[in-house]
């Protein structure tokens, strides 16, 4: 809930960057790492904290919100949405006052206090008005109890613990997070209604919006779950066959043929020579079940989301063969989505919804937030989690199943909105290769009806974070440049291939 935080208060952070110093910020700090400016910070506020303990916070400018000083961070509860509203109003003006850099309104903030900053703002704006301006202008919820579908796995790390942290009933929602058994179903239940909108696979509604494996439907994918965060997960009684090119005849599960997943394996064996349509056997394979059907021997491996790449890994079945971030570093995995329909006639519960994923999203790429997030999401209601193993993934310090040591891989799963047009149209590429769709194809119109970057660009700059000025880059994939003004030329290029 930082972005709620007191604006007049030096000791909290309004930037939500990954780093959460963004590079204007370290430019004001001066030449010093990340470690060292949040060190710094972290005892100038224990000084201030000593030196004067009731320093603007007994200026008025608490707005009856609750405050805990013990660790020199605060917890605000809001009793309704309207106090949610007037906070973030409050943070918009101050952080707009400094041009963005959180920096220099923290520093200007220790050197006249929130008091003086608040004082000057009031006779400067009428905040009152504004603030009513604001939410007259903002729209009425055309709904405010929604339901959100999500198949438990890491990747819906945002849209889960929105719900227990309070990111949705921030902007005013009441929404029911629905566990959902796998991807058929969440894009069933996505068509016919029942969701109001879903957590989904990135190529999904892509080809839902396609009809391509369902009727077609056109959707939009506002925001990235995540990047990276899967694995290439054998059974342990293949240790000694770590060359792609010995998996003949293997079973492989994936959770979706419209998943990365799918993709991402059948690119991997490919470049090693190994046709994934008659070397081997691609299955589909409920996330929930992909541990159980290794133990049993109904498969040698798997590319599955997490946490049951490290699931197996803790049951002592599996190993981790390869991160996928190994294979494409910073791919997309898995999307926030709704239909085009539920996002023109409910403009306002749309935006809402859509600000609440975003600022999670956010929030979880901080990595001094994930133990909390970990903490959060592992009950029965949300992933059903040894909360061990959900750490694992979430903070990149973990075991492998071969080595005795514990890796540090922080990017291991990562969090980042932004939907790539680019992205988009590497995976139209893959699925035009593996035959998932024929014919002629519009790789930059059905990218941009899709993922509508724009509209993500334009939330995430009003609410204080900074978005890609591009929505189109190259790639570099197991060494193979991916150019997205070549799609064509790119599916062409491969030796093996259906199209």
């Amino acid at each position: 809930m930082k972005s709620l935080g007191n604006p007049y208060d030096e000791k909290i952070s309004l930037t939500h960057s990954k780093s959460c110093v963004c590079e204007t910020c370290k430019a004001a700090l001066g030449p010093m790492t990340e470690k060292q400016s949040r060190e710094a910070f972290e005892k100038e506020a224990e000084r201030l904290e000593a030196s004067d303990h009731s320093h603007d916070h007994q200026h008025g400018h608490d707005h009856g919100h609750e405050h805990h000083h013990a660790t020199g961070k605060k917890t605000e509860t809001f009793e309704t949405s309207e106090d949610m509203m007037d906070r973030a109003i409050e943070n918009a003006i101050v952080r707009g006052m400094f041009g963005q850099n959180d920096a220099s309104r923290r520093r200007f903030l220790q050197m006249v206090g929130g008091g003086t900053l608040a004082a000057a703002l009031s006779t400067i704006l009428p905040l009152d008005k504004v603030k009513a301006a604001v939410k007259e202008s903002s729209g009425k919820l055309e709904k405010s109890k929604l339901k959100v579908g999500f198949v438990p796995i890491t990747c819906a790390t945002p849209i889960i613990m929105a719900h227990p942290m309070g990111f949705y009933s921030k902007y005013g929602l009441d929404v029911e997070v629905i566990k959902t058994a796998g991807w058929a179903v969440a894009r069933d239940k996505s068509l016919n209604g029942e969701y109001d909108a879903s957590h989904m696979l990135t190529p999904m509604p892509l080809a839902m919006t396609l009809g391509s494996g369902s009727t077609a439907e056109p959707y939009i994918m506002p925001a990235v779950e995540n990047i990276n965060g899967q694995a290439i997960v054998l059974h342990n009684k293949h240790k000694d066959k770590r060359d792609p090119k010995q998996w003949k005849g293997f079973k492989f599960g994936v959770p979706f043929d419209y998943s990365m997943h799918n993709f991402l394996l059948r690119y991997y064996v490919a470049e090693h020579g190994i046709d994934p349509d008659k070397d081997i056997q691609i299955r589909v394979v409920p996330p929930p079940e992909m541990v159980a059907n290794l133990r049993a021997g109904n498969l040698d491996g798997y590319l599955s989301p997490d946490p049951f790449n490290q699931r197996a890994v803790y049951e002592k079945v599996g190993f981790i063969h390869i991160l996928t971030k190994e294979i494409w570093e910073g791919h997309p995995c898995c999307a926030f989505a709704c239909s085009q329909k539920f996002a023109t006639e409910m403009p306002n519960t749309y935006a809402a919804l859509f600000k609440s994923i975003v600022d999670a999203t956010h929030y979880s790429a901080k990595h001094e937030n994930r133990a909390e997030i970990a903490k959060a999401i592992s009950p029965k209601n949300y992933l059903n989690q040894p909360e061990i193993v959900v750490k694992q993934v979430l903070t990149g310090r973990y075991v492998d199943g071969l080595e005795k040591k514990v890796h540090d891989v922080p990017d291991r799963i990562d969090f980042d909105p932004f939907p790539w047009h680019s992205m988009a149209v590497w995976i139209l590429t893959q699925m035009k290769r593996w035959g998932y769709i024929e014919g002629d194809v519009d790789y930059n119109k059905i990218a941009e009806q899709v993922y509508v970057a724009t509209d993500t660009a334009a939330v995430m700059k009003d609410l204080g974070y900074e978005p890609p000025n591009k929505t189109y880059e190259n790639y570099t994939i197991m060494g193979k440049t991916f150019d997205y003004t070549k799609p064509e030329e790119y599916v062409n290029s491969f030796a093996i291939k259906r199209a």
